[in-house]
């Protein structure tokens, strides 16, 4: 049975007198930095000299330090770096300044599950993980709300490590929304899966599937265009909303129809066989294998691949009918 935490269950005084550091200023970074400090955190952030985020740090009242200190200072050290640079960054900066008595914070479990880092067992490990993007935890926070969290803990060396994750969390807001326990495998292996199966490589080819296959026919692509990408927003707008069954009763019936006797068609049982073999290779660690010897060689596949999407019709035509549509220009 799921376990969930909210506010009754965190405890702030878990982090009296506690120096956390957040590794990364970028946008899950910044959200969580400010909320920390807004809730009377004691925070001092990393972030690189020159770069955007860094400017944005000084900005909002930090005084961005080198990794290294930061992780001196701290007690708690959230990373917060992209996943291909955390084992290293862990390994020149963090490991070093890393004591007994003190924690390690991760909001995805990557690094850690696949070995890439692999932390002395006198040092607390958890994972707190808002389920959205830091501008929402930022948001929700500010509106005196939260974004659901994950916690997870991968090593309690001080007996306490369940306690300093929710309380991490509640300084979040997130033991509001409520914060649901899980481990850093499950965490890692379902994220994965998600992306790669659904929300980024399924629903991306999916779309340039729908468009192809109309502009083939003879469609225009700006109709083409319409039809498969721009209008997806109202569809998972509603599908977040109200569930899939809210969805259905969202659209005209036309839809709906369509829905139910169409849309196994496309996902058929030979995709869902190809769904399983995905997983299989994210459990097995074969898709991450491969990411870490792509990051090492220089990102060749990586690269190319972006680049032979940027070039497809369906960008070129996005393009321009954008152009049409004040209300997406910032």
């Amino acid at each position: 049975m799921v376990k969930i935490y909210y506010d009754k269950d965190a405890d702030m005084e878990f982090l009296k007198d506690k120096t956390i550091a957040i590794i990364g200023y970028g946008i899950q970074g910044r959200g969580q930095s400010l909320c920390l400090r807004d809730s009377g955190c004691n925070v001092i952030v990393s972030e690189l000299p020159g770069t955007s985020n860094y400017e944005q740090a000084k900005k909002d009242g930090f005084n961005p330090v080198s990794a290294s200190e930061a992780a001196q200072k701290a007690d708690i050290i959230q990373i917060l770096t992209q996943d291909h640079i955390q084992a290293s960054v862990y390994k020149e900066h963090i490991k070093p300044n890393l004591k007994k008595g003190k924690a390690l914070c991760f909001s995805h479990g990557f690094n850690i599950h696949f070995k890439q880092i692999k932390p002395s067992k006198n040092v607390d490990v958890f994972m707190i993980a808002p389920k959205g993007p830091g501008a929402l935890v930022r948001k929700m926070y500010e509106e005196g709300k939260g974004v659901p969290c994950l916690v997870a803990i991968f090593q309690d060396a001080s007996g306490n490590a369940l306690k300093i994750a929710l309380a991490y969390a509640k300084a979040l807001r997130a033991t509001k929304a409520g914060v649901i326990e899980t481990t850093f495998k499950e965490e890692t292996e379902t994220d994965l899966f998600g992306e790669q199966a659904v929300l980024c490589g399924g629903v991306s080819e999916l779309i340039k599937a729908g468009f192809d296959t109309l502009v083939e026919a003879g469609y225009q692509p700006e109709i083409a265009y319409f039809e498969v990408l721009h209008e997806l927003k109202l569809i998972t707008d509603l599908i977040q909303e109200r569930g899939i069954s809210g969805m259905r009763r969202g659209v005209s019936n036309t839809a709906c129809y369509g829905d139910l006797t169409r849309g196994r068609r496309v996902i058929s049982e030979k995709s869902r066989k190809e769904m399983k073999k995905i997983l299989t290779e994210i459990q097995k660690g074969k898709f991450a294998r491969e990411w870490i010897k792509e990051n090492k060689i220089g990102r060749p596949n990586f690269d190319s691949l972006l680049k032979a999407g940027d070039e497809h019709l369906i960008e070129k035509v996005g393009r321009q009918l954008r152009e049409m549509m004040p209300w997406m220009k910032k």
